[in-house]
């Protein structure tokens, strides 16, 4: 492909999300190319554009939203950044690839899906669950009827806690482990099963582990029931010991399927010394660990950047969109608020005078008398 096919591409991000974007647009040389970086950090931008030879830096996102090659930015900041800069990207004449979850507030949501819809650029949704190659096949096989009837989907995402500070900050993330991956699993059971329309909600959530450096729960299980009978249990975690954990299973009345994100593409090793990296978030090397290879590529990144990118010159239909994103936002609020009550959460939900989601449940937990 010529070099003025491939997009030309804009990072705003510049740590471990911001890497994987960098990274997975290197995997895909042909369509696209990463051309400029933004974060106010100072170096950070310039490690990351040396690291993946990217030509130009900036420490203002709306200074390289002016340069005029670019077609389209990937957010890679905190999460109560994203609505304002999908607005500036999408007033910029950008294409807007926004991280999960896709943003704080449900009007926020509306705001801007909206302002792409206005202004005539594409709101992608980065779940990469709909490119992991495993999670892929076992959705290909469910369509042509492998399992009959579908009735459970299971999403579980266990580990010992996020790599940037701001995720332990209710002010920035909006909530804890179920607003940082739940979001995956919500949207993942939503998409397998092919978008049924989401009845109820219900949620359990505790901090159990982190209490010294979050207000936001440090493990939940969800369960989303769906309009065509279906359910969807979603386990999440920063509270497991031990290395990242991360598996599907579904069910049917004619069959079932495991997917393990991690074991079956990796090498069961022991070492006494250890080396230096065996998968996302494992805490050590030493003694038995399971090193993966192509961890990218088996989590689906570069497959969704090129999906990403393709959707750009017009060659496939976005698969991810913020009308997904904006889904997975009302099922959190409503998670939040059914384990602040205890009971079933209806859908449609509009929350009453929350700015985050984890208002809901932290409201509850300081009216509720302690015994």
């Amino acid at each position: 492909m010529s070099d003025k096919e491939r997009v030309k591409v804009g990072i705003i991000g510049s740590q471990f999300e911001g890497e994987i974007h960098a990274a997975s647009f290197q995997m895909i040389p042909d369509e696209a190319e990463v051309v400029a970086v933004a974060s106010p950090t100072p170096g950070h931008a310039q490690k990351l554009a040396d690291r993946f030879g990217i030509a130009r830096v900036f420490t203002d996102y709306k200074q390289m939203l002016a340069e005029k090659d670019i077609e389209m930015v990937t957010i890679a900041a905190p999460n109560y950044l994203h609505a304002q800069m999908t607005v500036d990207i999408a007033k910029a004449g950008k294409h807007v690839v926004c991280e999960k979850p896709l943003c704080m507030r449900l009007e926020e949501a509306d705001l801007m899906i909206k302002t792409c819809r206005h202004e005539g650029v594409l709101l992608l949704y980065a779940e990469e669950l709909f490119f992991t190659p495993k999670y892929v096949k076992a959705k290909e096989m469910a369509d042509q009827g492998a399992f009959g009837k579908v009735y459970l989907v299971k999403q579980l995402e266990k580990h010992f806690g996020p790599h940037a500070p701001w995720f332990w900050d209710v002010e920035k993330s909006g909530g804890g482990v179920f607003m940082d991956m739940g979001c995956h699993g919500i949207a993942f059971c939503y998409w397998f099963l092919g978008r049924p329309k989401i009845k109820t909600v219900y949620c359990q959530m505790a901090t159990h582990v982190h209490g010294d450096k979050t207000k936001g729960e440090d493990d939940s299980i969800c369960i989303l029931e769906f309009a065509n009978g279906a359910v969807g249990l979603i386990e999440d975690s920063w509270a497991r010991r031990g290395g990242m954990e991360d598996r599907i299973e579904v069910c049917g009345e004619g069959g079932v399927t495991y997917a393990d994100l991690h074991m079956g593409n990796a090498l069961p090793t022991y070492s006494e010394y250890g080396y230096g990296y065996a998968v996302e978030k494992a805490p050590t090397t030493k003694g038995w660990t399971w090193p993966v290879f192509e961890e990218l590529w088996n989590y689906g990144f570069p497959q969704e950047m090129r999906h990403f990118a393709r959707c750009v010159r017009g060659k496939e239909e976005p698969q991810a969109t913020g009308e997904d994103g904006r889904v997975v936002q009302e099922v959190l609020y409503a998670g939040y608020q059914s384990a602040a009550t205890g009971g079933k959460v209806q859908l449609p939900f509009r929350p009453d005078g929350a700015h985050r989601p984890i208002d809901l449940w932290l409201k509850e937990r300081s009216e509720t008398p302690k015994s």
